[in-house]
């Protein structure tokens, strides 16, 4: 297989692939509308590409990484429209299902293949390859992507029928939704406790009580800082939309990811929009110290 292959959208997760793969020799081909981050990869050894089109003719492979709807569409007919031989187009992002369904279609007629593969992992875990690709649709183009997906994540898996993918990291956003607010809340009151935060830090996180978001979070929970983000809250507040819906969808009640949507809505009121998720830690103790009784 040649060892080519293109990322469409270098942002957050995009910047953070590209330079793994060049480091496992491949020639990445990448393009973003962003002057900023074209010039930031190209000293990390990408080719940067002029235009979609660009990719498409040079990479057998495409991978796409997009923050909208709207963005992943129109790649999606830029792709369409360049009249090139059969690609693979590996869709990385979180979208709802009705829009992943939208991007196969538009590719399918114009003679590719597309992968619904959303990535399990953040953009710190995707520097240190430490990311889960949820790959699914045609299982012969999932296969010939296998050693692509080894040079930049822990782990890979055929899921089946396109759309499983997404519907795998449904699942395990739900999940990260919860443990996040459980994290800042643990924080929290450790901190009324008057136990040492960095102690919590290092002796939870390995024990039972922990998780791979209080590994991550915490952290950044006990210094207050939350720049550069791995995650953004206005982002996430996306993708929490779209698993509430797909729960919906499915007939599923998911009382515990419900109760943490509040916080995240309070997060962006209180202008944390751009700020890591872990910053709902901000909220929790506002929220904590406001209440009755309360005192700092």
């Amino acid at each position: 297989m040649s060892k080519t292959v293109g990322i469409i959208g270098l942002g957050i997760m995009g910047s953070a692939i590209a330079p793994n793969l060049v480091e496992r020799g491949w020639r990445v081909i990448g393009f973003d509308i962003d002057a900023a981050r074209r010039a930031e990869l190209s000293k990390a050894g990408v080719m940067i590409a002029d235009d979609v089109a660009h990719i498409a003719r040079d990479a057998p492979i495409i991978m796409t990484s997009l923050p909208t709807p709207a963005a992943v569409m129109e790649v999606a007919q830029s792709i369409a429209a360049s009249a090139q031989k059969p690609r693979i187009v590996v869709e990385l992002s979180t979208l709802a299902l009705a829009d992943k369904l939208r991007f196969e279609d538009i590719l399918k007629q114009a003679g590719h293949i597309a992968l619904d593969c959303p990535l399990s992992g953040t953009g710190a875990q995707a520097r240190l390859r430490d990311l889960v690709v949820y790959a699914s649709g045609d299982s012969q183009a999932i296969s010939q992507c296998a050693g692509l997906f080894a040079d930049f994540a822990k782990q890979s898996a055929d899921l089946g029928a396109f759309g499983n993918g997404s519907r795998m990291k449904f699942v395990a956003n739900h999940l990260v939704a919860i443990h996040n607010v459980a994290t800042a809340e643990a924080m929290v009151l450790a901190e009324r406790a008057g136990l040492d935060p960095q102690m919590v830090v290092d002796l939870v996180g390995p024990g039972a009580g922990g998780s791979r978001m209080f590994q991550m979070r915490a952290p950044m929970m006990v210094k207050r800082v939350y720049e550069p983000a791995t995650m953004k809250v206005s982002t996430w507040k996306k993708d929490m939309a779209i698993i509430a819906e797909f729960a919906d969808d499915v007939g599923c009640e998911t009382p515990m990811f419900t109760l943490t949507q509040p916080v995240y809505t309070e997060a962006m009121a209180m202008g944390l929009g751009d700020q890591d998720t872990a910053s709902v830690f901000e909220v929790l103790k506002k929220t904590i110290i406001a209440a009755p009784g309360s005192s700092e």
